[in-house]
């Protein structure tokens, strides 16, 4: 019988990374849309994850959010809002990494050209007292999804250059600091020990969330612009009055990181209509 490492490493061996998928998104939504008796018709360019559900909690209060009828997903609900003059698509509590993932390749499959994911985190490398926010520029890879679209040879997964060099000032104006910065991506909140949040913080990680680590490497591998953000809310429980995100629960601050991405990348999609690719396309 196998040892535990034999078994990891023949799981490996069967990824093929430049062979398609035989199940793919566009093939599951024309079953959907079939079922549903829905027309096909694309999402927003522009669309945002949402994992806590707070921001489509706040849309759908203040009467912003409008179900998206065309939208053949399983599983979630997409909403349309209105931000700086822009329609914006966004999906609430697809939380952990393969549910984003498979959310994210759902909406790209639909005409998504931009997706955000604004999650919120445990602070480890302290950058001041929360609530703030991490760019995240690369994520390490604790978590499973990733290993099947990238080999692991590399430890993190990271936001594409081109993007990061155009988000170097994009967020100068939020009402939140923004800060780049490297975070850990989990599977198991609750396995987060102290060895493991004491190793983290050696390494010069600011945070700790569900999603990144995938998400971008989804991105790398199918060539998608991904920027993920990381909203640094608490401190893992280990305090009282922890997890406190700021007003409407954190949702004016994410709406206006979410906005500064969207205008500061709206030159690329711009020019992506007109035949040149978005960076990761």
């Amino acid at each position: 019988m196998p040892d535990d490492h034999d078994a990891e490493t023949t799981l490996l061996r069967q990824k093929d990374y430049e062979q398609p998928s035989a199940f793919t998104p566009e093939n599951l939504l024309r079953e959907a849309r079939r079922q549903k008796a829905l027309s096909e018709k694309s999402v927003p360019e522009v669309c945002l994850l949402d994992p806590d559900g707070d921001i489509v909690r706040h849309l759908k209060a203040t009467g912003a959010a409008r179900r998206n009828p065309h939208w053949p997903g399983y599983h979630t609900t997409l909403y349309d809002f209105d931000l700086d003059g822009r329609t914006v698509g966004v999906v609430g509590c697809a939380v952990g990494a393969s549910f984003a993932v498979l959310v994210a390749e759902q909406l790209f499959a639909s005409g998504c050209r931009l997706l955000v994911s604004v999650t919120s985190s445990g602070q480890i490398v302290p950058q001041g007292a929360p609530p703030y926010f991490v760019l995240i520029e690369k994520a390490l890879r604790d978590e499973g999804t990733s290993r099947h679209y990238r080999p692991p040879a590399d430890d993190y997964a990271r936001l594409r250059p081109a993007l990061r060099e155009s988000l170097r000032e994009a967020f100068d104006d939020c009402p939140q600091p923004v800060h780049p910065g490297a975070v850990w991506t989990t599977d198991a909140p609750f396995r987060e020990t102290e060895a493991a949040i004491a190793a983290a913080e050696q390494a010069g990680l600011l945070a700790v969330e569900m999603e990144a680590a995938a998400l971008y490497a989804f991105a790398e591998a199918r060539e998608r612009p991904v920027v993920c953000l990381a909203h640094v809310t608490n401190q893992m429980a280990t305090v009282e009055g922890d997890f406190e995100k700021g007003e409407a629960d954190g949702s004016h601050a994410a709406l206006r990181a979410v906005a500064a991405v969207a205008h500061a990348l709206a030159p690329l999609e711009a020019s992506s209509r007109n035949g040149s690719p978005l960076p990761g396309e």
